[in-house]
């Protein structure tokens, strides 16, 4: 046999992987196809969708001069940008378990952009919630890339990969606080008048959202191993019912939980989007392009402060596990609500600044944080998980701009402080997650005989379990039993274990 004389079969990936063929490290800089090429995809497009969402904030002193909206009519059509999107995510989480993330989040883009275009054609209160409402609905494409990020990365990166997607994603929502008034400016000197000027405007944030859905749709892959179309016709992958999906998303409490939590980072993330241009704007008499700018600061933070809390979440997993994870969570989001308490405190310009930035800095990397967390939640429904947790964020944000900064009940300052006392209330919760394998903030796990394969297998019947249905939860088991950190791993294994030899 010539078996020196054998060539040897180049990688069948450019990145490391674990058995489920998922990416154990994470290259910001690769576009090494498919890992890293569906994280540049899956942030790019939910940027772009973030850019249309709030593409309408920084230029509402002109929009509701020409309009003539109220406060009233302003505080409606910023709830129904982010309303619209709570039960979208719930069926985006379904749609990315059953049909695949490139499918569910390119048809969402390509089906939510004519409403941006036809944003500048609103002649009156009710047309412009209309399309601030349609539009908001592609902020559903957030579950789609979260869910992205979980499949092509293994657990030791997770918590990095969906922070960076997540955090450059939301980028958007601070980028177009700058990108919208300098396109606004530039229509103005080419000899547009105000009210024509921003009409037109709108026209980019709408062109760049359909060419994001193409790029998805063209170069993305839904698996490492490819798409979900494919891989069910070869066998390779099963395809699940709706009803057994929806069953183990609803019923896991870990999901509603991150439901609440999340309700008050990313919630009070997407309230803050809505209401601080013309917060700056209005309470220290700035000029526009100045309010935007400083209103760009908060969203901006996200290019460090949401990857920072994903990175987070995975540095304190190596040491502590998902007890770790955990605790992360709560204490960088009751921060946050402690500094968003001072924001509505202070009462100068530069002070409001430097609180808003720091403000921004604990809020957004809960975000992160929070991704850390749900992957491990359910391996059956982590879509449907995803999209529970996901909606949790858009619900907030209605809830607390119905609450505090609808019509003018509450000043701003006040519906500030009264928000931060919200966040602080709404972690809580996340004492009470237990996972009977790792542990809790203040517990330890159930018992030692407690398994990954026990918590994860308990999603699939005897029958399913016979058609080898059960076999990604398997493998999916094996590689998370990183999070019982280092100190439980090392009391967990047998004293005479010998590491494995590979031949």
């Amino acid at each position: 046999m010539e078996v020196e004389g054998q060539a040897t079969q180049p990688p069948k990936f450019a990145l490391p992987v674990d058995s489920e063929n998922k990416a154990t490290v994470f290259r910001l800089f690769s576009v090494a196809a498919p890992h890293m090429r569906a994280f540049h995809l899956s942030w790019v497009s939910f940027f772009a969708c973030f850019v249309s969402t709030f593409a309408a904030p920084p230029l509402l002193p002109i929009i509701r001069d020409n309009l003539n909206l109220t406060a009233s009519d302003i505080g409606n059509a910023g709830i129904a940008s982010v309303s619209g999107a709570v039960f979208a995510r719930v069926a985006m989480g379904t749609a990315c378990d059953l049909f695949g993330p490139r499918l569910a989040s390119a048809s969402l883009i390509l089906l939510t952009a004519p409403a941006v275009y036809f944003t500048s054609i609103a002649s009156s209160s009710t047309s412009f919630l209309l399309a601030r409402f349609f539009t908001g609905f592609s902020l559903a494409s957030f579950v789609s890339t979260q869910f992205w990020m979980s499949s092509m990365f293994s657990a030791p990166v997770v918590g990095t990969a969906n922070g960076v997607a997540g955090g450059w994603g939301n980028l958007g929502g601070g980028a177009t606080q700058l990108i919208m008034p300098l396109v606004f400016a530039l229509i103005l000197n080419i000899g547009a008048v105000k009210f024509t000027a921003w009409r037109i405007a709108f026209f980019i944030p709408a062109l760049f959202q359909t060419l994001s859905a193409f790029a998805v749709l063209i170069f993305g892959k839904d698996l490492p191993d490819g798409n979900f179309r494919r891989l069910q016709k070869s066998g390779d992958k099963t395809k699940d019912k709706v009803s057994n999906v929806f069953f183990h998303g609803i019923s896991n409490y870990r999901g509603w939980i991150l439901a609440l939590t999340y309700g008050y980072c990313f919630g009070v993330e997407l309230t803050i989007d809505n209401i601080v241009a013309e917060y700056f704007y209005d309470r220290f008499d700035l000029k526009l392009h100045t309010a935007g700018m400083i209103a760009a600061s908060f969203g901006l933070a996200n290019i460090v402060s949401r990857p920072g809390g994903g990175m987070l979440s995975d540095a304190v997993a190596k040491r502590f596990g998902m007890r770790g994870r955990l605790w992360a969570l709560w204490i960088v989001q009751t921060l946050g609500g402690v500094f968003c308490i001072i924001l509505g405190r202070v009462g100068s310009l530069g002070a409001s600044v430097a609180v808003m930035i720091v403000f921004s800095i604990f809020v957004q990397a809960a975000c992160g944080l929070t991704f850390g967390v749900v992957p491990f939640v359910s391996r059956r429904s982590l879509g449907l998980i995803s999209g529970m947790t996901g909606g949790g964020g858009n619900v907030g944000a209605v809830l607390t701009q119905l609450i505090f900064f609808k019509g003018s009940k509450y000043s701003k300052e006040t519906g500030m402080t009264f928000m931060g006392v919200m966040i602080i209330c709404c972690t809580l919760p996340v004492c009470l997650i237990y996972f009977p394998q790792w542990g809790g903030m203040f517990c330890g796990p159930s018992s030692k005989s407690a398994t990954e394969e026990d918590y994860y297998l308990s999603e699939w019947t005897s029958e399913e379990k016979e058609k080898g249905l059960h076999l990604a939860s398997l493998k999916f088991a094996d590689n998370s039993r990183r999070e019982r950190g280092r100190k439980q791993d090392s009391e967990t294994k047998p004293v005479d274990e010998t590491p494995s030899t590979h031949v």
